[in-house]
C-alpha cells in the first residue's frame, strides 16, 4: 500500500486513494490522561457524521504501543481504516505543575519578567491581542487571589487581635495586651490568607489561573529551550513516527499538533526529515490546530525551534497545513508561524494557513453558546462543527484522501499575518 517518495512527490504526497492512515496525535500542555481524546474523537465524530451523512465508528486499539484507538470509515464513498495514536507528554506536564502555592507565585515573577525584559510580550500584541490577554489572565487572576487572601487574613487577624489585646490588658496590663495582639495578627494574617489560597488553588478547575501560570512558564524558564525531558520525550516520538514509515503499511501517517503540541510537532518532523526517511514510504502530513508557536518562537534561546520551523516550512516531503480562527482567542489564529518568527527562507512552502472561520461553520445558535467558552473554543477544531466548511477534523484523519491532495490548490487565508515580528531570529545549526 506504501507508495515510494518519488511517487508521493510527483502524485500530491502519495495521490488521493487512502485505504488505510495512521494518526499520530500531539496534545498540548495537558496534565489530563489521554482517554479524554479517545472519548472527544468518539462522540464528536459521531455527531459530525450524523451532521454530514456519513459512516464512522470507533473501537478500542487492539496492538500495542501508545494510548488509542481504531477507526472505520465509509466517507465520500471510500472505506478507511484508521489508527489513531496519542504520543503522551502528559506526565511531562504533571511533574511541571506539582509546584506550591508560593513556587508558583515565584513562577509568576519570574515569568513575567522574561516576557517584559525579552520585549516579547509587547511583539507578540502586535499579532493578536486574544492569547496575550490569556497570557496575562493568570497573572491577574493569582495576584487577585493573593489581595483577597491579604484581605481576609488582616480582617480577621485585626478582630482576633483586638479581642486577644482586650483580654490580656484586663489581666497582665497594656505592654503584654500589646504583643500579644500584635503575635496573634501575624498568626491570624498567615493562617486566613493560606486557607483562602488553598481555598482557591482547590478550584482551578474552573478558573485555570494555576493550570495557564504553569503552562506559560513551562516554555519560559528556559526561555524558549525545550527542558531535557522533553527533548528526549520528542526523540521518542520521532521514532515511533519512522517506525510506521519504515513498515510502509499505510498509505498515510499524518501527525496532529495542537495547542502547544503544534511545536512539538515541528521539531519531531524536522528531526524525521534531517535523518532522512525511507524510498518507500507512505505520504507524510502534518496538521497544526490552534497554534501557539509564538509564545516560544519570540523567546531568545528558541534557536532550536526557529531552526526546525524554517527547516521544515521549505521541505517537498511533507503537507503541512495549518488550521486556526480568529474565533479562538487562545490560539495566534491566522499567524504563520514561520513568516512571523522571521525565519522564512527563500523557497518557502509551508504552512498553508487556512481559517476553521467558527463564525461560519457554528451555526448562530451554536456560536452563541461557545463565544465566550474560550477553552472550549481552542478545542473546536476536535469537535463537530454543524455548518462545516473545507475543514472537518474526522474527514482529514479517517477520509479517503491525504492532507495533501485534500488542500491541493487551496489558497491561504487573505487575512494571514505574516509581518516578521518576532525580536530574536538566530537558529541553531542542524
Amino acid at each position: 500500500m506504501g507508495k515510494a517518495a518519488g511517487q508521493e512527490q510527483t502524485n500530491g504526497q502519495g495521490g488521493a486513494a487512502v485505504r488505510r492512515r495512521h494518526v499520530f496525535y500531539i496534545p498540548g500542555y495537558d496534565p489530563i490522561h489521554p482517554r479524554r481524546y479517545r472519548e472527544l474523537y468518539r462522540s464528536e465524530s459521531a455527531a459530525q457524521a450524523k451532521i454530514s451523512g456519513y459512516e464512522i465508528a470507533q473501537r478500542p486499539k487492539q496492538a500495542g504501543g501508545p494510548y488509542g484507538w481504531h477507526v472505520t470509515a465509509k466517507i465520500d464513498g471510500g472505506e478507511v481504516e484508521t489508527d489513531v495514536e496519542v504520543l503522551v507528554w502528559s506526565d511531562i506536564v504533571r511533574d511541571s505543575m506539582a509546584a506550591s502555592i508560593p513556587a508558583t507565585y515565584l513562577q509568576l515573577v519570574r515569568t513575567a519578567w522574561i516576557y517584559f525584559s525579552t520585549g516579547a510580550l509587547l511583539r507578540l500584541m502586535r499579532l493578536r491581542k486574544g492569547p496575550v490577554i490569556a497570557a496575562l489572565y493568570p497573572v491577574g487572576m493569582l495576584l487577585l487571589q493573593l489581595l483577597l487572601a491579604v484581605l481576609a487574613g488582616g480582617l480577621s487577624g485585626y478582630g482576633i487581635a483586638s479581642l486577644t489585646e482586650w483580654g490580656m490588658g484586663l489581666i497582665s496590663g497594656p505592654e503584654d495586651a500589646a504583643l500579644a495582639g500584635a503575635a496573634v495578627f501575624l498568626v491570624a494574617i498567615f493562617g486566613v490568607g493560606s486557607s483562602v489560597l488553598r481555598w482557591f488553588k482547590a478550584r482551578d478547575g474552573k478558573l485555570f489561573a494555576y493550570y495557564l501560570m504553569h503552562d506559560y512558564a513551562y516554555s519560559a524558564a528556559s526561555r524558549g529551550a525545550n527542558p531535557p525531558k522533553l527533548e528526549a520525550r520528542m526523540g521518542e516520538f520521532g521514532r515511533m513516527i519512522r517506525c510506521v514509515l519504515e513498515q510502509n503499511a499505510v498509505d498515510e501517517v499524518l501527525l496532529v499538533g495542537h495547542s502547544s503540541g503544534a511545536h512539538v510537532g515541528v521539531s519531531v518532523l524536522a528531526d524525521l526529515l534531517r535523518e532522512g526517511l525511507p524510498e518507500a514510504r507512505p505520504a507524510l502530513g502534518f496538521l497544526s490546530l490552534g497554534q501557539v508557536v509564538p509564545m516560544v518562537s519570540f523567546l531568545p534561546r528558541a534557536e532550536r525551534l526557529r531552526g526546525d520551523l524554517q527547516y521544515l516550512s521549505a521541505s517537498p516531503e511533507i503537507a503541512w497545513i495549518d488550521v486556526s480562527a480568529p474565533g479562538d482567542g487562545c490560539a495566534f489564529a491566522l499567524c504563520d508561524p514561520v513568516a512571523v518568527s522571521g525565519v522564512a527562507p527563500k523557497g518557502k512552502r509551508w504552512p498553508l494557513v487556512v481559517s476553521a472561520a467558527f463564525t461560519q461553520t457554528l451555526s448562530p445558535a451554536r456560536w452563541k453558546a461557545l463565544r465566550w467558552r474560550f477553552f472550549r473554543l481552542h478545542f473546536q477544531y476536535l469537535c463537530a462543527f454543524d455548518q462545516p466548511g473545507d475543514y472537518d477534523y474526522f474527514k482529514i484523519t479517517a477520509g479517503p484522501i491525504t492532507l495533501a491532495e485534500r488542500y491541493k490548490g487551496r489558497q491561504p487565508s487573505k487575512s494571514r499575518i505574516e509581518a516578521a515580528t518576532s525580536g530574536y531570529t538566530s537558529v541553531s545549526a542542524p
